[in-house]
């Protein structure tokens, strides 16, 4: 039986009580690979900086198969919502199962890429052979082995949020996390397996994971024959999505690839603070699950109102969240980056990332909010265009630019902030419509 949070009408989607419901166990889960991303940063950071400029490189190319996760696991959200909003559970876990066979699926087909194309890709992002490109190479070919796993976390992750079951997601993801950052340490230190006993551990956490939240659809005791028919649906109605997330990814790729043209110590300096970014940015991200899943639940339900009351809560809440973070951040601007790297030159470079790193916070947690409520109401076609113009238009040029220009590593963390608020004033503009809150069956 699914253990699932009860939920009230929908004319009480606002509640405080319900966001939190939904948010808080999301907090964890979103927390809990990022934060065993930190724990392998520090690792592989004491083993010096060719290993940690690897794993930057190498991480930001998985990076990319965690966001095609997350395109999967925000689709399916949203859809299983609305139909779990409109009463039909069965419907709701359907879009879960088919989801998984098409996160199954692509997740091979990373992990069979990384294996032949994995070298080249390195040496391109570094800018061509050498001790980087070789170790970054490696690091990837391990890791990538836990494609499968990361994509079918994802998709359970998407249904699971659409019924507004908190529980096994905490369970799914947080125990393998947990399990993978004490493996860590013992694989790359005592078993002598350096930077590749810090690919098997990411491999082994993904698998696992992957692997319970199979499960967990097998115990819903429903049909798992693939329907090719709903799937081309999935990826119809999801190509926005995907189309969104490769703007995302084209854009932090370049940011890595210019930071690795300033040198080893600038690379691994935007690691750490990027790593960082993404940590306080999937956290943020609670609140964007929350509203994904219950305005998918209340449009599914016909309440409009309700949603445009949510919006409005989940966008406050976003912006007190990231003026939060930005304190702790500030404080620990002489603390934090020690904890990464015992390089000084590594050191010296996070903290020219630091002042725009801290300015991010409040912007981002309203972004990351108001993503979410466009999400759940399906509204994606609008986040698509908008992140391909702020992408386009602000956030690759700024860096190129920077990197023309030889202004390091502030050029490419103020280009960043760039990205940010364009997107910030397109996303006010167009909940302030009110246009997305379109009430039915799945769009």
């Amino acid at each position: 039986m699914s253990q699932s949070v009860v939920t009230s009408p929908a004319s009480d989607a606002a509640s405080p009580r319900r966001i939190a419901a939904l948010a808080l166990p999301a907090l964890v889960v979103l927390a809990a690979e990022p934060l065993y991303v930190l724990v392998d940063t520090a690792v592989v950071g004491h083993l010096g900086r060719v290993p940690l400029a690897a794993l930057a490189v190498g991480g930001t190319v998985m990076t990319l198969t965690a966001w095609l996760g997350t395109v999967v696991a925000y689709g399916t959200t949203g859809r299983s919502a609305r139909r779990f909003g409109s009463g039909d559970r069965a419907a709701a876990v359907a879009e879960g199962v088919q989801a998984s066979w098409l996160a199954l699926a692509v997740g091979v087909l990373v992990a069979l890429a990384m294996q032949i194309g994995g070298g080249a890709l390195a040496r391109t992002l570094v800018g061509g052979a050498g001790d980087v490109a070789g170790a970054a190479a490696q690091w990837l070919r391990i890791a990538a082995l836990g494609a499968p796993g990361l994509l079918l976390a994802a998709a359970g992750n998407g249904w699971l949020r659409g019924i507004q079951d908190t529980r096994r997601p905490l369970l799914f993801v947080l125990a393998p996390n947990l399990l993978s950052a004490l493996l860590c340490p013992l694989l790359v230190y005592p078993a002598g397996l350096g930077l590749a006993g810090s690919a098997v551990a990411n491999a082994a956490a993904q698998t696992l994971s992957g692997g319970l939240f199979a499960a967990a659809l097998v115990r819903e005791r429903v049909s798992l024959r693939p329907r090719p028919r709903l799937i081309r649906h999935q990826l119809v109605l999801s190509r926005d999505l995907l189309i969104r997330g490769v703007a995302f990814q084209a854009s932090f790729l370049s940011a890595t690839a210019v930071a690795a043209r300033f040198g080893a110590a600038a690379v691994g300096a935007h690691q750490i603070a990027l790593q960082l970014w993404f940590f306080t940015a999937l956290v943020l991200d609670a609140l964007a699950i929350a509203a994904q899943a219950l305005i998918g639940a209340a449009l599914g339900a016909g309440d409009a109102a309700g949603a445009r009351a949510l919006a409005r809560r989940i966008a406050l809440l976003g912006g007190a969240c990231g003026v939060a973070f930005a304190l702790l951040i500030a404080a620990g601007a002489g603390v934090v980056p020690s904890w990464f790297s015992s390089d000084p030159q590594v050191r010296e470079q996070a903290l020219v990332a630091w002042p725009w790193f801290v300015a991010l916070q409040p912007i981002g947690g309203v972004v990351f909010a108001l993503d979410g409520v466009l999400i759940g109401a399906g509204d994606v076609r609008y986040l698509r265009n908008l992140t391909i113009v702020a992408a386009l238009g602000g956030f690759l040029p700024a860096i190129w630019l920077a990197y023309g220009l030889d202004l390091g590593l502030g050029g490419i963390w103020a280009g960043l902030m760039l990205f940010v608020v364009l997107r910030l004033v397109a996303l006010l503009l167009r909940v302030r419509s009110g246009g997305w809150a379109v009430v039915g069956a799945v769009r």
